[in-house]
C-alpha cells in the first residue's frame, strides 16, 4: 500500500511542479483571428497537437470545439461548474488546488520536506509501484470508467508507456527535485491563479492563456525526467482512414516515452468543421444543456 501512495505522490508533485509557469499576459493570440475547428478530418487532430505544441491552451479550446459550446462551456467555467479542458487531463480538476499549494508563502520549503519524506532516494519502490500501478490502470481502462472504444485503445497504450517510463525516471533525485520546486513556486506566484475563485474570475480564455505556462513549464519539467513532450507532439501523423458523411475516423501514430502509439479514433463534422468526436462529448456533458433560444 506504501509503494502505491508513494508513486501517486510522484505523480502528484510532478504535475504540480508543472501547473505554475510565469503569466505571459492576457492579450489574445494570432490563433484567435482565424476561425476555430478543423477543415480536414486529420487536422481534426494535427491543429489541437500544434496548440499544445505552441503552449497555446486557449486555442486548443477554442479549436476542439465549435464556438456555441465554447461559449456555454465558458458559462459553466466561470460558475464553477467545469474545468475543461482541464479535464481531459490527468489530475486536471486539481489544478486550481496545485497552483495555490505552490504560491503559498514558504511552500519550498514545505514542499521540499514533503518530497524528502515521502519520496528522496525510494528509486526500487517507486519502480515497483511504477509498474504495479501500470498494470491496474491497464484493467481499469480495459474493464471499468466513461470511456469510448477509441479511449479506451488509446489510453491503454498510454498507460503502458507512461508506466514504463516513470519505472526509469529519476523520481527520486533529490537535488533535481529541489531545485524544480524552488523555481516553480515563483512562477506560480507570477501566474496570477491561486484558487477556484481565481479561475472563475478570470473566465475559461484568460485562464487557459495564463496557464499556458503550467503546460510550458509541465514539458520542461518532464523533459528534465527523460520525456520530451515537444518531441511527441512535433511528431504527430494524423491520416484518414475512412468517412460517412459528417463522421470519419482518423488513425494517429506518435511516439511517447520511448514507445509507438497507434490508435484509430472518431471525428465529427459540425457547421462545416471537423472535431474529435470524444473532445466533443466530454465538453457538451461538462457545459450542461443548451438554453433554448426563446
Amino acid at each position: 500500500m506504501r509503494n502505491w501512495k508513494t508513486l501517486a505522490t510522484a505523480c502528484s508533485l510532478l504535475l504540480a511542479l508543472a501547473g505554475c509557469g510565469p503569466n505571459q499576459g492576457s492579450a489574445p493570440t494570432a490563433a484567435s483571428s482565424r476561425p476555430s475547428g478543423a477543415t480536414t478530418p486529420a487536422e481534426a487532430v494535427l491543429l489541437p497537437t500544434r496548440d499544445l505544441r505552441d503552449n497555446d491552451l486557449a486555442a486548443f479550446a477554442r479549436d476542439a470545439v465549435p464556438p456555441a459550446l465554447h461559449a456555454r462551456l465558458d458559462t459553466a467555467w466561470r460558475s464553477g461548474r467545469t474545468r475543461w479542458p482541464l479535464d481531459e487531463l490527468p489530475l486536471g480538476a486539481k489544478v486550481p488546488a496545485m497552483l495555490g499549494a505552490l504560491a503559498a508563502p514558504g511552500s519550498e520549503a514545505k514542499l521540499g520536506r514533503d518530497y524528502d519524506r515521502q519520496l528522496a532516494g525510494a528509486g526500487g519502490e517507486l519502480r515497483s509501484a511504477a509498474l504495479a500501478l501500470g498494470l491496474f490502470g491497464d484493467k481499469y481502462l480495459a474493464n471499468e470508467g466513461d470511456f469510448s472504444a477509441d479511449e479506451r485503445a488509446h489510453y491503454r497504450q498510454l498507460v503502458a508507456a507512461t508506466s514504463r517510463w516513470a519505472a526509469n525516471a529519476p523520481l527520486s533525485d533529490s537535488k533535481r527535485a529541489h531545485a524544480a520546486i524552488a523555481r516553480l513556486a515563483t512562477a506560480a506566484r507570477a501566474s496570477g491563479l491561486r484558487s477556484e475563485a481565481d479561475f472563475a474570475r478570470f473566465g475559461m480564455d484568460d485562464s487557459l492563456r495564463r496557464l499556458s505556462g503550467y503546460e510550458r513549464v509541465l514539458k520542461q519539467v518532464l523533459a528534465g525526467y527523460g520525456l520530451d513532450l515537444d518531441a511527441t507532439l512535433a511528431g504527430m501523423r494524423a491520416n484518414e482512414v475512412e468517412r460517412d458523411g459528417d463522421h470519419a475516423r482518423v488513425r494517429m501514430q506518435y511516439r511517447f516515452g520511448g514507445r509507438d502509439i497507434d490508435a484509430v479514433i472518431g471525428v465529427e463534422r459540425r457547421d462545416g468543421r471537423w472535431y474529435v468526436a470524444d473532445f466533443l462529448r466530454h465538453a457538451e456533458a461538462a457545459a450542461g444543456p443548451a438554453t433554448p433560444a426563446r
